[in-house]
């Protein structure tokens, strides 16, 4: 198996929407591409007894969580004949309604990008050291694990 380079996972805030579209975009000139698979993650305003999910402040331990990244996509590129996946996690504070994680795997055939693209959500949420404070319109919080 060739190691794939290491690539930068972590973005400041919430991911935009025109990164998204961008990403997306640069793909279509990838002729032996036949399908992708994106899940992106957005910021819900559960409501709890203490108030409303204003926000979620994401928290890593950087170094670990990179080589835990890089671990899950060399795992998934050995597994799936996958042309491209690409991974960005939000860092920081990112509001209600705002895209926290943004996954996108790409293959000659839909089978695999999908496959991939739900296996490496699953264990970013199982393996990935992330954790997402969130925080309540009235200023209490409340800690969760892997969000």
């Amino acid at each position: 198996m060739e190691t794939k380079k290491k690539h930068q996972v972590f973005v400041e805030g919430p991911i935009p929407s025109g990164f998204i579209a961008e990403s997306i975009e640069k793909h279509s000139k990838k002729l032996n591409i036949g399908a992708h698979s994106i899940f992106l993650g957005q910021v819900r305003n559960d409501r709890h007894e203490n108030g409303e999910v204003g926000a979620i402040e994401y928290t890593t331990y950087h170094a670990m969580a990179e080589e835990v990244f890089h671990h899950i996509r060399e795992e998934t590129f050995a597994k799936y004949a996958l042309t491209c996946m690409h991974i960005y996690h939000s860092l920081g504070t990112v509001q209600a309604g705002e895209i926290s994680l943004f996954v996108f795997t790409s293959s000659a055939h839909r089978a695999d990008a999908i496959s991939a693209c739900e296996e490496i959500v699953e264990r970013i949420k199982k393996e990935a050291p992330v954790w997402g404070k969130e925080i309540l319109t009235d200023q209490k919080t409340k800690w969760k694990q892997n969000t």
